[in-house]
């Protein structure tokens, strides 16, 4: 398979390159540094600073992994519009380019996120639920996945990839508790009871895969273990997977005050469940947090 990724040189979209390389597929890479995909994915894979790069070359499914970070930094206006910018109006650039095409991809995978929901509180979240709550995260998820669906118009099959806290050693929000943990300043966020739906990086891309190559499946995935974990959960398996004390709580009027609005990402929640990945068939490698730490703090 020819196939083509937008945020291939984030997290997720490296970790893809390699298994998909493993596999033998052709991979390209659609990067404003194109000159940097080859370093970063791998030789084998070519990079492109314009999908018009591709001319008619025939792809078979699209990766849509694209977006700036979304909790780098708090959202002001200016930091609002290149979330959105980098997300929805990327995605309008891919489609108008898919529809120029003589062949079209069968599928296509867009990113979203657990966001999507809001903050859940105590609701359990399938696929099948609405959003909950209504902040700037869920906003840009929502545009990001509508955008995204109106491939489905131009015939190609289209799945939505709700994504919770990625676990992994090579960066992600895990690298950024590393160093106040290691310090022994790591515990609870707020009042410690909010839900985070969390998945190991093998398993975010034995989904991608699974879905790619299970032509049954469509809209939108919750991808994450099926066991979410309180919060105060995480922060005291964290610290000791990590042989350290998890004690030290961020107390909610300092996040308030330090991020502003960013800080609903933190202290908001949602109890996700993976009910469609499930039905589907796929197996998750890790369901328990403290192997998936375990692995992960291996490694680190």
């Amino acid at each position: 398979m020819h196939i083509l990724l937008t945020g291939g040189t984030g997290l997720i979209g490296r970790q893809l390159c390699r298994h998909w390389l493993a596999q033998g597929h052709r991979l390209s890479v659609w990067s404003r540094r194109p000159e940097q995909v080859a370093k970063l994915c791998g030789a084998q894979v070519k990079g492109v600073a314009t999908l018009e790069e591709l001319g008619q070359e025939p792809v078979d499914a699209v990766i849509n992994l694209a977006g700036a970070p979304i909790a780098d930094r708090p959202w002001t206006r200016k930091r609002k519009a290149v979330l959105w910018s980098s997300r929805i109006s990327l995605t309008e650039t891919l489609l108008a380019w898919l529809e120029t095409r003589g062949q079209r991809p069968s599928v296509l995978v867009s990113g979203s996120a657990v966001g999507w929901y809001g903050d859940g509180g105590e609701r359990e979240l399938t696929e099948e639920s609405p959003p909950v709550s209504e902040d700037f995260a869920s906003h840009v998820c929502i545009a990001w996945e509508e955008t995204a669906q109106r491939a489905q118009a131009l015939g190609i099959r289209v799945v939505l990839v709700r994504t919770g806290l990625v676990l992994a050693a090579e960066g992600g929000f895990l690298s950024r508790l590393l160093l106040p943990f290691k310090l022994a300043l790591g515990g609870p966020i707020g009042n410690g009871r909010q839900w985070m739906p969390w998945i190991h990086i093998n398993d975010q891309i034995a989904l991608i895969d699974f879905l790619v190559h299970e032509n049954g499946a469509s809209g939108p995935y919750n991808a994450c273990a099926p066991h979410p974990v309180r919060n105060a959960e995480f922060a005291q398996t964290l610290g000791r997977v990590l042989h350290r004390p998890a004690f030290m709580p961020m107390p909610t009027f300092v996040l308030r005050v330090l991020l502003g609005e960013m800080s609903g990402l933190l202290l908001g929640g949602q109890r996700a469940m993976p009910e469609k990945l499930l039905a589907a068939g796929f197996t998750f490698q890790f369901t328990d947090l403290r192997a998936a730490l375990d692995d992960v703090a291996a490694r680190l």
